[in-house]
């Protein structure tokens, strides 16, 4: 079974612009900065807003046709949708909650279900409370409980670990993942949070400016993100604009003053030269890529010592860079002041936009 959208949506000067696939057994990521578009591509999919144009199908069923003028209503899409805040209804209990979810079905088959479901969510000491009595994560447990009493085709996650705290998020996290494992059908989950879209998904669209890129590997995403806004996402915080360099795999960084050699091969679209700060490393003798800077500010974090460097022949108004280095090995830097580092070539980000 797979989710296939493909649809466009104006909303004032906002442009949403979707095509992505989210396949059986392949969670699917949406990663993007706020306003880019993630939380209307769920509700497009639901059927809460209706595209201006294209086709979304499950499946072999149709949900949306611009052309056909088909548009089926929510209820009929098979699609459960978690949303940031939950949307329980307030003045009902935990049990009717979750019976709202089951009601396609009648008499003692939806009193088992909602039974079923208070206990794989350990809801059952909770049944008969309100949903402003409940807790963060009991309110979201009850969420995803009516969620699947409807025994949805595909769900649809909308940042559903954001109003946790961190605590709580780790553990719930956990029941998603497992909630998904045991899911037969797609799976698309919006987060801002590139560590938990990792550890929870096997696929990941990219959306910027509304706009979604190809679906592709997680994986091969963090390796090579391709374009500026991908490898934000991801975390790196290093970047310059760069050009080809004067010999085959070398580029240039005229703003660091640098010459270096990427194992990505140069594209006509590239623009921008990325690092990642934990990419960045004290040279060893004779390592390639090596440059030596000035260390500008050194800031102590929880696991990591966080330090701004200036390439020596860096312009006046060039970016610092942000070096990440365990505490020990910074440590064992003998001076701190002026230091040669290096990148390898497989770490060095060749990026669009």
């Amino acid at each position: 079974m797979a989710l296939t959208a493909k649809f466009t949506k104006q909303l004032g000067n906002f442009h949403l612009r979707v095509d992505l696939t989210a396949e059986n057994g392949a969670p699917l990521a949406l990663l993007g900065a706020s306003g880019s578009g993630k939380s209307l591509t769920l509700r497009c999919i639901a059927g809460v807003l209706r595209p201006d144009s294209g086709r979304i199908v499950l499946d072999n069923t149709v949900l949306f046709d611009s052309e056909k003028h088909i548009d089926l209503p929510p209820q009929r899409r098979g699609v459960g949708f978690l949303f940031q805040q939950y949307a329980l209804f307030p003045h009902m209990t935990v049990r009717q909650n979750i019976a709202a979810g089951a009601h396609a079905l009648k008499g003692a088959d939806r009193e088992r279900r909602v039974s079923e479901l208070l206990e794989r969510f350990r809801l059952s000491s909770l049944a008969d409370s309100a949903p402003a009595q409940l807790s963060g994560g009991e309110q979201q447990r009850t969420a995803l409980a009516r969620m699947l009493a409807a025994s949805p085709r595909v769900i649809l996650l909308d940042e559903p670990l954001s109003a946790l705290d961190s605590f709580l998020r780790w553990r719930l996290e956990l029941e998603l993942q497992e909630m998904l494992a045991g899911f037969d059908g797609p799976a698309i989950w919006v987060s801002h949070d590139r560590g938990e879209a990792y550890r929870s998904c096997h696929t990941v669209c990219v959306m910027e400016n509304g706009a979604s890129s190809p679906v592709r590997s997680m994986k091969e995403t963090l390796a090579d993100p391709l374009t500026v806004g991908a490898a934000r996402l991801f975390g790196c915080k290093n970047f310059a604009p760069v050009r080809p360099g004067p010999a085959s795999g070398l580029v240039e960084v005229p703003a660091w003053g640098l010459a270096l050699r990427a194992a990505a091969p140069w594209r006509e679209t590239v623009t921008t030269l990325g690092i990642p700060s934990a990419s960045l490393h004290p040279a060893k003798a004779g390592e390639e890529n090596a440059f030596p800077c000035e260390a500008v500010r050194v800031t102590e974090d929880v696991a990591a010592m966080i330090v701004l460097l200036r390439p020596l022949a860096a312009a006046a108004e060039a970016p610092l860079l942000r070096m990440e280095l365990d505490k020990s090995l910074w440590a064992a830097v003998p001076d701190q002041k002026r230091l040669t580092v290096a990148v390898r070539p497989e770490e060095i980000l060749l990026l669009e936009g």
